[in-house]
């Protein structure tokens, strides 16, 4: 397919490269900042322009991929009658683009992704459009970069596909960096935990996750506990989120 990406952050970046490498053609890319786009515009061999009114109109589909506030201004005034149009947002409903063109609709990557990344993981593409003509064409686009791992997702689906999204991601990755801290003022090198990330998060591709709890918590083990938040005095934040989870995992279990 041709396809025009308009914006050059973390998403537009990473799908723009796997579409490339399943062997579409980027027409071009649209962003306001025309040093981030004229840099992927090179690594693609392709154009780039920062004027809306310069937009591709001859590609068969056009990927929005900015964050979520910018969709409303990206959009204003672009009129692409008869293309494909979808944004990649979880959290905002295709209807935002209504006034884009008859064929919209939305295509969410699920992965947290990140322009500097080596090596692409595999994440599941979530679709969705407001007719045949944007399903048919917005679902073979996800399978050519996501193989199986595709479904069609409406508005309410992907936003609480978002909320368990931001839990397992971000939520998680905030404690990362309270311990992360915590190991620093307590002269620690918190790199000697990786190997425990990486067997924690690995263990629930094989058992469901409340199978692979283990702990103080889950072992009502008080003495452990306390001993635990003597320590976390001088780290009020931490101490509350340890006391919130402990409480969290004993009533879940």
């Amino acid at each position: 397919m041709d396809i025009v990406i308009i914006g050059s952050g973390n998403v537009a970046a990473v799908l723009g490269r796997k579409f490339k490498a399943a062997g579409h053609n980027i027409l071009q890319i649209f962003s306001r900042n025309a040093s981030a786009a004229s840099e992927l515009a090179y690594e693609w061999d392709t154009e780039s322009t920062n004027y809306k009114i310069l937009i591709n109109k001859n590609a068969d589909v056009y990927i929005i991929a900015v964050s979520d506030n910018a969709i409303d201004d990206t959009t204003n005034n672009l009129k692409l009658p008869g293309k494909v149009v979808a944004h990649t947002a979880a959290s905002v409903p295709k209807e935002v683009l209504k006034n884009v063109t008859d064929h919209y609709g939305v295509f969410y990557p699920l992965q947290s992704l990140r322009k500097e990344m080596k090596t692409i993981p595999d994440f599941p593409v979530f679709f969705d459009g407001v007719d045949d003509v944007a399903r048919r064409t917005l679902e073979k686009l996800a399978h050519s970069i996501a193989n199986e791992n595709v479904a069609q997702a409406g508005n309410d689906e992907r936003l609480k596909l978002h909320v368990a999204a931001v839990v397992v991601s971000n939520f998680v990755n905030h404690l990362y960096a309270l311990a992360a801290d915590y190991c620093r003022k307590e002269g620690f090198d918190f790199t000697q935990l990786w190997p425990l990330i990486e067997e924690t998060a690995s263990r629930i591709k094989d058992i469901a996750p409340k199978d692979a709890q283990t702990g103080p918590a889950l072992r009502h083990d008080s003495e452990t506990i306390h001993k635990h938040l003597e320590l976390l005095k001088e780290h009020p934040q931490l101490k509350n989120l340890y006391v919130l989870l402990t409480e969290s995992i004993q009533q879940k279990k």
